[in-house]
């Protein structure tokens, strides 16, 4: 894959992400779906798995899919080991940028960019030839159509390991902001995703827990893969 392109464009300072992510929302919400970068307090929430106490034994394979700016990807790449390899997939160019840019820059990806592949290309559509051990998804899920949901559900599921681990979380409120601001297509369709995700939580997640210091606060989900092939969409 070639990258030449993006590491080629000038470095931005960690004080210009912010503006970028905010320029970026404010142009592409229904893609970018938050308003501020993740805090560092959801980024260690969803990095857990890398916990030394939760870490495998072996080589471990992580995948990071919607990275935006980088701040999940930057406790991840702190987090990894020498013999482990993350991939991190982000689909729009100018976080592309951002993110190879930080790989020179940042102390904690600049440290781990031998192990560091940055992806830019759509989860639902990239090869994927080998399987993840930890998959941690930054999506807005409740932004997409519930056929874009359950297609990528079922990726993550079918690239996990059998007993792998996701995490992934969505923001509080969200549903209550779309009764009262939404047309009737719009909050029915974020009604049908709730319910899709409600139903794959149900069925695949070992806890969850509350992120409050985050802008808006964000309800985090663990879930295991099963030990045997399992469609998402079967869920629903």
């Amino acid at each position: 894959m070639d990258l030449t392109q993006a590491n080629s464009t000038p470095v931005q300072p960690r004080s210009a992400t912010g503006l970028a992510f905010l320029r970026e929302a404010t142009r592409t919400f229904r893609t970018t779906g938050a308003i501020a970068p993740s805090s560092r307090q959801l980024a260690e929430r969803l990095a857990a798995p890398l916990a030394p106490a939760s870490r495998l034994r072996r080589p471990t394979a992580v995948l990071e899919v919607g990275a935006g700016t980088g701040p999940v990807t930057r406790v991840l790449a702190g987090a990894v080991g020498p013999a482990d390899r993350l991939d991190v997939v982000e689909i729009n160019p100018r976080f592309v940028e951002i993110l190879n840019g930080a790989l020179r820059t940042d102390p904690a990806m600049s440290a781990a960019s031998d192990r560091i592949r940055i992806i830019p290309e759509s989860i639902t559509e990239m090869p994927i030839d080998h399987s993840y051990d930890v998959v941690v998804s930054c999506l807005p899920f409740t932004n997409f159509a519930p056929e874009t949901v359950r297609s990528i559900l079922d990726r993550y599921l079918s690239v996990l390991v059998p007993g792998g681990h996701l995490t992934f979380f969505g923001y509080l409120g969200t549903h209550a902001t779309r009764s009262l601001l939404s047309s009737r297509k719009e909050a029915a369709r974020h009604r049908e995703v709730t319910d899709l995700l409600h139903d794959f939580t149900r069925r695949y997640a070992s806890r969850q827990s509350v992120v409050w210091r985050n802008i808006p606060p964000a309800r985090v989900w663990h879930v295991r893969a099963p030990e045997h092939a399992t469609r998402a969409a079967d869920a629903a």
